[in-house]
Order: C-alpha cells, then sequence, then structure tokens
C-alpha cells in the first residue's frame, strides 16, 4: 500500500526511506564531445580570436608577443 511518498507494509508499518527515482536515457542530442555543434563552435571562436589578434596588432602596431613584453 502506498500514500504520497511514504510506503506502508502489511503490518501497518511506515517506510520512510527515499523511494528510488525510476531511471531513464536521454534521448535528446547532447552538446558534448566530438560533435558538429562543437566543432563549429570552435572554428567561430577561432575565427573570433584570430580577427581580435590582427586588430590588436593594426591598433598598437605591436603583436601580442611585443605586448606581452613589455609588461
Amino acid at each position: 500500500m502506498r500514500t504520497n511518498t511514504a510506503i506502508i507494509d502489511d503490518q501497518g508499518k511506515l517506510n520512510n526511506f527515499a523511494i528510488e527515482p525510476k531511471v531513464y536515457v536521454d534521448e535528446q542530442g547532447d552538446r558534448t564531445g566530438f560533435t558538429s555543434y562543437a566543432e563549429l563552435l570552435n572554428g567561430r571562436l577561432a575565427m573570433i580570436g584570430f580577427i581580435s589578434l590582427i586588430a590588436l596588432e593594426v591598433v598598437t602596431g605591436h603583436g601580442i608577443f611585443g605586448i606581452l613584453a613589455n609588461l
């Protein structure tokens, strides 16, 4: 017999232990690992970084190593 989340056995004793949740497999496509989404995002971020480094060199006249050497 079951009431709410507690289980009462045949002797009428209340069992307050946690009820184990149902196990299931999430079939939705995850976005982790070597997926096409991850590779696309990695390529976009690499292009943004490369363009940022070129813009930094145009603006300051020094590359990233020149700026780091002056610190």
